[in-house]
């Protein structure tokens, strides 16, 4: 009995010796460690409501666009340097004399509601944009209209021929707009489309589709149809509320993990909160205050002498630094840094309070009765200056008024800003902030064809630079077309038709629960969820095995 309690504690013994061999050898050779899972909600807060989740029609509601960029593709997109690449196209080539655009769409695309993608949903949406009633941006009617559009394999093949009347340089940015399901939308008049419950109902091809939305929130899903990485989230939720504002408190309150817009007078409040990360990147664009020389009250803004004087009188580095916090850089040219045609060495208006009023005292602008104001001829050099950022737009008429030019500042809304007063051209003054990507052309904004119905909110007509633009925009060689545009900001320089301000810069607060977000140079705010299939929430632990140990040169 004795010797057989022996053995047994011998055998145990060894169990104990071999057991802990074989954990050192585990350990040795294998190790664990944190990788993401799928799973996990992200929300955000936005500053607005959903009015249009329709590319065609949300251009100027960054919740339509934010929306929009997740729920929608278009045959290409813009990356982070603002080059056009592949998106819903597998390939797309262009001829030589840049009059044809060949495309293929991708094998296998599918709508939210699992219906291919063909070319007759590429053929649906131009048609639309063509339409003479089309609701949306006149812009794209005008475009695509000198568009002839065809799908050589047939509406249900992959094939899509686009046929220019002239080259245009800068067409495939106007490809990267988002692309609507035929088999929906060919029911609904065009003209009809702004009313359509589908709007807030869109069915897309992008990474997310939406789940619901209320008067509070839109939710969405994951696509699992979608032709790109698969995120890593699993749902994602966008909250609305009714101004910036609102977003910190409602982050404290636990009520959102992300920040989409931090503005620049909450960076130092939003910096003291140790679980908050924060992001900033160059946003595509300029700030400027256009100055309407249309008006046919205020003659006195078709004066060079009154646009440059206005110019002069602001400190536009103290407006960044003190107003803005930094996130920002001065504006001298309406082509953006960074781009080909951009030309750094522009002539510059700096700060200079005393050549502002030298310049309206030469042109007879001069305080007849005493009252702080520059008059002549019985008009006084004031006008109404509207914005949707109060504080700038009060030390700018702050600014001014040192200099004897009374601007009343008036604060209204984005949306209102646009309907109301810039599109028909009933303002006087206004600071405006423009999301500009892709191809440099300045057409849209500055030839004079834009000057009545189109974006040149200034009035602006000059022959001289309306020939460097068309010259630049019919040519497919950068070099040459850089050559134009250098011309373009030299008149541009000279004749100041509007007051450039600043290159925004853009910070996006996010939960340090929420792991790899990144953020490069972005095209539009709603680039900021360029990345988003690899931001994670959940993760695992996985075990992997060490590599084995190697000879050295000697073979010991």
């Amino acid at each position: 009995m004795g010797r057989y309690l022996r053995w047994q504690a011998v055998i145990a013994l060894l169990g104990i010796v071999l057991l802990a061999a074989l954990l050192r050898y585990t350990a040795f050779n294998f190790t664990t460690v944190t990788v993401p899972d799928r799973g996990g909600t992200y929300v955000e807060g936005v500053a607005g409501n959903p009015q249009y989740i329709n590319p065609l029609l949300s251009r100027y509601n960054q919740v339509d666009g934010v929306l929009c960029a997740l729920l929608f593709n278009g045959l290409t997109r813009l990356d982070e340097q603002g080059n056009v690449v592949s998106d819903l196209a597998e390939s797309f080539s262009v001829s030589a004399d840049g009059l044809t655009y060949d495309f293929r769409l991708r094998s296998g695309l599918y709508w939210h509601d699992d219906v291919p993608v063909t070319a007759a949903d590429v053929l649906y949406t131009v048609s639309t944009m063509q339409a003479d009633d089309f609701p949306g941006d006149s812009s794209f009617s005008t475009l695509w209209r000198a568009v002839e559009v065809a799908a050589p394999d047939g509406p249900d093949g992959l094939a899509i021929q686009f046929k220019l009347k002239q080259p245009l340089a800068s067409f495939l940015d106007y490809t990267t707009v988002g692309l609507l399901p035929a088999h929906l939308w060919e029911k609904i008049p065009v003209a009809d489309m702004m009313s359509s419950q589908l709007n807030t109902r869109p069915v897309g091809t992008g990474p997310f589709q939406l789940s619901q939305i209320t008067a509070s929130a839109a939710e969405l899903a994951v696509n699992s149809r979608y032709y790109g990485a698969a995120p890593y989230l699993t749902r994602l939720i966008i909250r609305f509320y009714p101004d910036h504002q609102s977003l910190l408190p409602a982050y404290d309150r636990g009520e959102i993990d992300g920040v989409s817009w931090i503005w620049p007078v909450e960076i130092s409040e939003a910096g003291q909160r140790s679980d908050l990360q924060l992001f900033s990147a160059p946003l595509s664009g300029y700030t400027l205050i256009y100055l309407n020389q249309q008006n046919p009250n205020l003659p006195f803004f078709k004066e060079l002498a009154v646009r440059q004087a206005l110019q002069y009188a602001l400190d536009r580095q103290m407006l960044v630094d003190d107003i803005l916090n930094g996130q920002g850089i001065v504006a001298h040219t309406p082509i953006l840094p960074g781009t080909w045609a951009y030309d750094a060495a522009v002539k510059q208006y700096g700060y200079d309070p005393q050549l502002a009023q030298q310049l309206l005292d030469e042109a007879g602008w001069i305080d007849t009765d005493g009252d702080g104001v520059r008059d002549r001829d019985g008009v006084p050099l004031a006008f109404v200056l509207l914005g949707n950022d109060q504080e700038m737009i009060e030390s700018i008429a702050a600014a001014w008024e040192k200099i004897g030019v009374k601007a009343a500042a008036q604060t209204v809304t984005l949306p209102g800003l646009t309907s109301d007063f810039l599109a028909p051209r009933s303002f006087d003054a206004a600071l405006v902030h423009w999301e500009l990507s892709g191809d440099p052309d300045p057409y849209p904004l500055w030839h004079s064809t834009q000057s009545k119905a189109g974006q040149n909110y200034a009035g602006w007509e000059n022959r001289e630079a309306d020939e460097a633009i068309e010259k630049a925009r019919s040519l497919t060689d950068p070099a040459l077309r850089r050559g134009y545009y250098l011309e373009f900001q030299r008149i541009f320089a000279e004749e100041m038709p509007a007051l450039l301000l600043y290159y925004p810069v853009y910070t996006y607060g996010v939960r340090n629960k929420v792991q790899a977000v990144q953020m490069g140079p972005l095209n539009t705010a709603a680039d900021r969820f360029r990345t988003i299939a690899d931001w994670y929430i959940v993760t695992k632990r996985v075990t992997v095995g060490n590599d084995p140990p190697k000879l050295d040169t000697d073979g010991q």
